[in-house]
């Protein structure tokens, strides 16, 4: 037997708990646990006046097994005539905000404050494999073939909720060409989580990260085929291929420390919001068995990431969406995402409140 480690709404809601104690000369909590302040501006400019607009968000950061939203709020200009907030079909909080008004630009902003911890088994700089990860044990891994089984569709087959991660979804196809691209990492009777940690590098070899070469519709086959794209494509190809094989892939969206560390190295993905995924294998102690990988950086997230939400593909979880009437042929869209460490914040203002 191997053992596991142990309102009201108006035009601005915000959620508040307690913060944790902690001086304000430092950032990380008694557990290891890093404090990072979210702010994401996303401001609309339409060519002619939009009369009413439908709008849902995903901004609000996800509660997970090592994150924990301790403040949020979300102000909308103009102001909304209604907003509310409740749960998706995967667990994340939507926002849905509607203008009745006529207006010519609409800017959204989220502020956040999430407390983090790193993750102990999947730590690792990029470019390295944790020690759980490259040389894993039947404690805390299960060979590939024996979770495909698991999560494969047969009469009498109980139902797994990570199940619903194994099909195709809006821009992830299970398709051939994606699982002869896995292929080389999945060889018989290899743990999941070490071969989709190379199938994560591999990923982040092949591809070419380019700013400007796919679009927000730009699909896992579509960017398996130009070995290009940005974190959203790596993320479908990931997901894709995995999928391809039988196996549970979901897509995270989320964000990045804006300033790293001294002497760590920028990621890319900063200053806007990212994408990742992960792969399930209910024998994996943390993340209730879920691996993040992080094929853009490779490597896995740590307490300088923040999940905001998570689906089957971008389409799932874009962090804003609408419907409106009016507002011309084009528009301007400017998107800003700072993440700071709390202790930075404080610093600056000479202490006080959050």
């Amino acid at each position: 037997m191997c053992a596991k480690p142990k309102r009201r709404c108006g035009a601005k809601e915000k959620l508040i708990m307690n913060l944790p104690e902690q001086s304000a000369s430092q950032d990380q909590c008694a557990d290891g646990a890093r404090l990072l302040r979210v702010t994401h501006d996303t401001h609309y400019q339409y060519s002619a006046r939009v009369e009413y607009a439908q709008h849902q968000s995903w901004l609000h950061p996800r509660e997970t097994p090592r994150q924990q939203v301790l403040d949020f709020s979300l102000d909308v200009k103009p102001e909304p005539d209604l907003i509310s907030a409740g749960a998706d079909a995967f667990g994340n909080r939507r926002y849905f905000f509607a203008l009745n008004q006529p207006h010519d630009e609409l800017l959204v902003r989220s502020s956040s404050l999430v407390r983090v911890r790193p993750p102990q088994l999947a730590a690792a700089a990029s470019g390295e494999r944790p020690p759980m990860i490259a040389d894993p044990s039947g404690c805390n891994a299960s060979a590939w073939e024996t979770i495909r089984e698991r999560l494969s569709y047969r009469a009498g087959q109980p139902y797994h909720a990570a199940s619903e991660f194994t099909f195709a979804s809006t821009y992830v196809a299970r398709h051939v060409d994606l699982a002869r691209y896995a292929a080389p990492s999945f060889t018989p009777g290899r743990a999941l989580v070490q071969a989709a940690w190379e199938l994560m590098q591999r990923i982040h070899e092949d591809f070419a990260y380019a700013s400007d070469s796919t679009e927000v519709t730009t699909t896992a086959l579509d960017a398996l085929a130009m070995r290009r794209g940005v974190c959203q494509d790596f993320a479908h190809v990931l997901i894709g291929a995995l999928r391809s094989l039988g196996l549970a892939a979901r897509y995270v969206s989320g964000y990045l420390l804006t300033r790293p560390p001294p002497g760590k190295p920028r990621l890319i993905g900063a200053d806007a919001s990212h994408a990742w995924a992960e792969v399930y294998d209910p024998a994996w102690p943390e993340d209730g068995g879920w691996l993040q990988l992080d094929p853009t950086n490779d490597r896995a997230p740590g307490d300088d990431y923040v999940v905001l939400a998570t689906g089957r593909d971008y389409a799932d979880v874009a962090p804003l969406r609408g419907v409106i009437r009016g507002g011309g042929r084009e528009h301007a869209l400017r998107v800003g995402v700072t993440v700071d460490p709390l202790d930075e914040l404080l610093g600056a203002g000479g202490g006080g409140n959050a």
